[in-house]
């Protein structure tokens, strides 16, 4: 799994991946941030963890054959990004053809792309005036939020809502839908082509 966060959504794929409800499990963590939570998380859960940084590499081809070799040391199967705010780069995505998958927090293709990520998504939903929202499950392109649409939840913008009170909702639809699009891709049940 690649973050960039907290790692909600991780510890949701953990928790799946624990209950049976995934049959896969978590053998690698990646952030863009060596701050961030989810890093506890993984560390938390015995999982391997790495920070990805393509400054602390002489240069961006070095930094992504040196990612590639790691994905493929550890036998990685499926990539998961969750609050990943990183572009992943066009190899790694050339390497897992329709095995990457990426959750946002809004009903794509409405409020993708970058900088639409946690609270600017749903600001962007309130300020619209759209009556309903919800999480988006996708296959990883090489452009932000633009991969097939594989699964989404609709919910309704209530009128008293603020972009905490919306980001909750939403966070707790995309925590039960992932570990189900992940098992569902793992088992072949999409149309891929």
């Amino acid at each position: 799994m690649f973050i960039s966060g907290g790692g909600t959504g991780l510890q949701s794929i953990i928790d799946a991946a624990r209950a049976g409800i995934l049959s896969a499990k978590v053998a690698w963590v990646v952030s863009s941030s060596k701050k961030a939570f989810g890093l506890e998380r993984a560390v938390k859960a015995n999982i391997e963890t790495f920070v990805f940084r393509e400054k602390n590499y002489e240069t961006p081809e070095a930094a992504v054959a040196d990612l590639l070799a790691r994905l493929r040391e550890r036998h990685i199967d499926y990539i998961a990004l969750a609050g990943y705010l990183k572009l992943l780069p066009a190899e790694i995505v050339r390497a897992y053809p329709r095995r990457i998958l990426n959750i946002h927090p809004a009903l794509l293709p409405n409020y993708g792309g970058p900088g639409m990520y946690g609270h600017f998504v749903h600001e962007a939903v309130l300020a619209s005036g759209d009556k309903e929202t919800g999480p988006s499950v996708h296959l990883v392109d090489e452009i932000f939020d633009h991969g097939k649409i594989l699964a989404q939840v609709r919910i309704p913008v209530r009128p008293d809502d603020t972009p905490e009170t919306l980001q909750a909702r939403v966070q707790a639809e995309e925590h039960k839908l992932y570990p189900r699009v992940i098992e569902r891709l793992i088992k072949g049940k999409y149309e891929l082509d």
